[in-house]
C-alpha cells in the first residue's frame, strides 16, 4: 500500500524512476517534495524557476540547466547535503543567512562523500560551497561572488574539511574571505582565479597536493601552505597580494616542496619561508620561478636552511632577498650543477658568451641589511640618503656587510618561461610593456612633429 502511494504521488508531481530517464519537476514551488518521492540515484532534471532551501539525505543528482534559482530567502543555508554520490549541476545559488557561526552556505555539506558542485553560480552567499567529511569530491566550473560585507565577516568561498581525494577546478571566486583546505590529502586545485579576498588559497595539515595554473590576485595572501608535506605548486600567477603580510607564496613548517614556472609579480613579499623544510632530512628546490616587481622577492625567517633556487629571475624587486630579523642566511644555495639565477641588478659580465656571468652575484647592500633588522625604514629604501649608505658601503669596504646571497654562477639572461592559462590579466610586465609600447609611439608622433614644423620653417625662409 505504502509503496503504491509513493508511486502515484510521483506520477502527480511528474517524477520518473531511474530507469525511465530523467525526472522533470513540473512544480517550480515544490522542488523539495520531488527530492522527497525521488528513489535513490535518479537524476531531476529542475525546470527554470525560483525555489526555496533545499535538503539532499539520498544519492541524487540535480540538475538546473543554469535558468533554475535556489533561494535561500535570506535565511540558512540555500542547499545542505547529507548523502554521498549527489550531483549538483547548473544552479544560481543565492541570498543565505548571514550566521558565521552556523556557516550559512550556498551549498552546506556533510558526511557527502564524491559530492559534485558543478557549473553554478552563487550569488550573495555568505559561504559558498562548505564539504565536510566529503572525500573524492568535484567542485569545478563554479562562480563564486560574496556578501558586500566587512573581509572579516565574509564566509569562505570554498571551504574543505577532511575532503582528501578532490578535485576544485576552474572556479571564479570574487570577494570571499578565503578558500580554505584543510586536513585534505591528496588534492588538485588547478585553473581557479581568486580576486579580492584575503587567503586566495589557505592549506593546513594537507599532504600531497598540487597546485597549477591558478591565479590568485589582489587578495591579502596569494596562496599560504602551513603544516603540510608535499607540495607540487607549478605555473600559477600570484600578483599584487598586498594586504598586512602581502605574501605571494606563504610557507610555514612545509616540506619537501617543489615550485616551478610560476609568476609571482608584485607583492609586498613573492615567497616568505619560515622554517620550511622544517624536518632535517628534506631539501628543497625552487626552480624555473619569476619573481619581480615585488618589496622583497624572497623573505626569510633567519634559521630557514636546506632550500636551493636555481634558474629563477628576479627582476626589479625593490629587495631581492630578505632576512626577516637578521641573520646569516647561512645554509641556502644559490647554484645547483653549474646553473645559477638571474638578477637584474647583477653588474658582471659574460666574456666568453656561455650565459653564465664571470663573476659571483653577491648581494650586499648596507640600506637593506638595515631594513632586514627595521623594516619601518623600508619606506625610505629609494631615496638619496639610502642610496648614499650603500655608496659609502662600497667605497669603505669596512662597512660592507656579509652577504645575504652568494650566487656562483648567475645567468644574464633570464630563463624563458612556458605560457600558461594562469596569465589571464594583466600584470606588471604587460603594463610595463605596454608603456614601452606608448613611450615609443609618443617619441615618434614627437619626431615626425619636430621634423615637420622644420620643413616648414625650411620652406618659409627659402620663400
Amino acid at each position: 500500500m505504502i509503496r503504491a502511494f509513493a508511486l502515484v504521488a510521483m506520477v502527480l508531481m511528474g517524477v520518473t524512476t531511474p530507469a525511465s530517464g530523467a525526472v522533470e519537476n513540473n512544480e517550480a514551488t515544490n522542488l523539495q517534495a520531488t527530492i522527497d518521492v525521488a528513489q535513490p540515484g535518479a537524476v531531476v532534471a529542475v525546470p527554470a524557476g525560483t525555489y526555496g532551501r533545499i535538503t539532499i539525505d539520498k544519492p541524487l543528482a540535480l540538475h538546473g540547466g543554469g535558468e533554475a534559482i535556489i533561494d535561500a530567502g535570506g535565511d540558512g543555508s540555500a542547499i545542505t547535503v547529507s548523502a554521498p554520490d549527489v550531483t549538483i549541476d547548473g544552479f544560481v545559488i543565492r541570498n543565505t543567512g548571514v550566521s558565521l557561526d552556523r556557516e550559512n552556505s550556498g551549498v552546506d555539506a556533510s558526511d557527502a562523500p564524491r559530492l559534485r558542485i558543478t557549473n553554478n553560480v552563487f550569488e550573495d552567499v555568505l559561504f559558498g560551497a562548505f564539504l565536510r567529511s566529503a572525500p573524492d569530491s568535484l567542485v569545478a566550473d563554479n562562480v563564486v561572488g560574496a556578501m558586500d560585507l566587512e573581509l572579516g565577516r565574509r564566509g569562505d568561498g570554498i571551504r574543505l574539511w577532511e575532503c582528501s581525494g578532490s578535485t576544485i577546478r576552474n572556479n571564479v571566486v570574487t570577494g570571499g574571505r578565503d578558500t580554505v583546505y584543510w586536513f585534505s590529502d591528496n588534492l588538485t586545485v588547478a585553473g581557479n582565479e581568486v580576486t579580492g579576498g584575503r587567503y586566495g588559497l589557505h592549506f593546513m595539515y594537507s599532504d600531497n597536493t598540487t597546485i597549477d595554473e591558478n591565479r590568485l590576485a589582489e587578495n591579502s595572501v596569494g596562496v599560504f601552505f602551513m603544516y603540510g608535506r608535499n607540495l607540487t605548486l607549478t605555473n600559477n600567477v600570484m600578483a599584487e597580494n598586498y594586504g598586512p603580510s602581502g605574501y605571494g607564496i606563504g610557507l610555514k613548517d612545509m616540506d619537501g616542496i617543489t615550485a616551478t614556472g610560476n609568476r609571482i609579480i608584485g607583492n609586498r613579499a613573492g615567497m616568505y619561508l619560515d622554517n620550511s623544510p622544517w624536518s632535517f632530512d628534506q631539501h628543497q628546490t625552487i626552480d624555473g620561478n619569476l619573481f619581480a616587481y615585488n618589496d622583497v622577492g624572497i623573505l626569510f625567517m633567519p634559521s630557514v636552511k636546506r632550500n636551493t633556487f636555481t634558474n629563477n629571475a628576479f627582476i626589479d624587486n625593490t629587495e631581492q632577498v630578505g632576512i626577516k630579523g637578521g641573520g646569516d642566511f647561512s645554509g641556502n644555495e644559490w647554484t645547483s650543477n653549474g646553473v645559477g639565477n638571474y638578477w637584474s641588478d647583477y653588474s658582471g659580465f659574460d666574456a666568453d658568451n656561455d650565459g653564465v656571468g664571470d663573476i659571483p652575484y653577491r648581494l650586499a647592500d648596507l640600506y637593506s641589511t638595515i631594513t632586514d633588522d627595521h623594516p619601518e625604514l623600508a619606506f625610505f629604501s629609494e631615496t638619496p640618503a639610502a642610496r648614499a649608505l650603500s655608496v659609502v658601503a662600497r667605497v669603505f669596504p669596512v662597512l660592507e656587510p656579509r652577504p645575504k646571497v652568494e650566487d656562483l654562477a648567475p645567468l644574464v639572461v633570464p630563463p624563458a618561461m612556458p605560457t600558461t592559462n594562469a596569465e589571464r590579466s594583466t600584470s606588471h610586465i604587460s603594463i610595463l610593456l605596454a608603456s614601452c609600447i606608448l613611450l615609443l609611439t609618443a617619441l615618434v608622433v614627437l619626431l615626425i612633429g619636430r621634423g615637420g614644423r622644420r620643413s616648414q620653417r625650411r620652406r618659409v625662409a627659402v620663400s
